[in-house]
């Protein structure tokens, strides 16, 4: 019920007319805006295409080699700015880690201890602060390689899949993770740039379908893991369905 947008370069590339596509699609997801972009987070509680902030950051921006980011409809979670996405922590190694979600966590029996300690109130922080003491966990037996991170993070999102909808991507200031597990919500492209990956097809080119209930991950534009398949697909519900179509979505 909300979109995401990440692109993983192979350079640094002018993405400004994809963020600018991107974030037209507020018009239907009203309830915030937010971008990590070199290196830093922006976000507000306002309809991205009546932001006085956004125009002036696509305006000027400089080409990218990684970005994410995303438009809000609210479900869970009142429309304030703790609630924008996206969420960043630092783990114990002082690895910076940024994540971006749509969805619901239906089953969050692991992360309701994560209320009082969350800035905002959504199920999406939870699941982050609860990644990130998985990733702390992992981190008790040494700093992790790269291909450690990656199944740390396929782990995590493997455990946590059922019954929830989990399209979403992580950042660790190297590696691009990305996951759906609801069909028809997620979709990319790769081309000599480097791989984009958005919810909506951004341009007349040949987007296509992003893989099903898998956690990939690039980097430097190119895929370099790609975890299990897992049985944790998301069913919509006759609820969920009829949500959307309240919606118009």
């Amino acid at each position: 019920m909300c979109e995401l947008f990440g692109f993983s370069g192979k350079k640094k590339t002018d993405l400004t007319d994809y963020l600018k596509a991107f974030f037209s699609h507020s018009v239907k997801h009203p309830h915030g805006w937010g971008m990590l972009y070199n290196g830093g987070i922006v976000k507000e509680p306002v309809k991205a295409v009546e932001s006085e902030l956004l125009p002036l950051i696509l305006n000027k921006i400089e080409p990218q080699k990684n970005i994410l980011a995303h438009i809000r409809y609210a479900t869970v979670g009142s429309i304030r700015g703790e609630n924008c996405h996206p969420f960043s922590k630092t783990d114990v190694s002082g690895r910076r880690w940024t994540m971006i979600h749509n969805g619901t966590i239906y089953s969050g029996k692991d992360t309701y201890k994560y209320y009082k300690a969350q800035q905002g109130n959504t199920d999406s922080e939870r699941l982050f602060l609860s990644f990130i003491d998985a990733m702390n966990n992992a981190l008790c037996k040494g700093i992790l390689s790269e291909r450690e991170r990656f199944n740390t993070v396929s782990r995590f999102i493997i455990d946590n899949a059922p019954r929830n909808k989990l399209n979403l991507m992580f950042f660790d200031g190297e590696l691009l993770y990305v996951h759906k597990n609801l069909k028809n919500t997620l979709n990319y492209k790769c081309s000599s740039d480097g791989v984009f990956i958005s919810t909506q097809p951004l341009d007349d080119t040949d987007w296509i379908p992003f893989p099903m209930a898998q956690v990939i991950a690039f980097k430097n534009g190119c895929e370099v893991y790609r975890g299990e398949r897992h049985k944790g697909v998301f069913i919509p519900t006759i609820e969920y369905i009829t949500a959307l179509d309240a919606m118009n979505i």
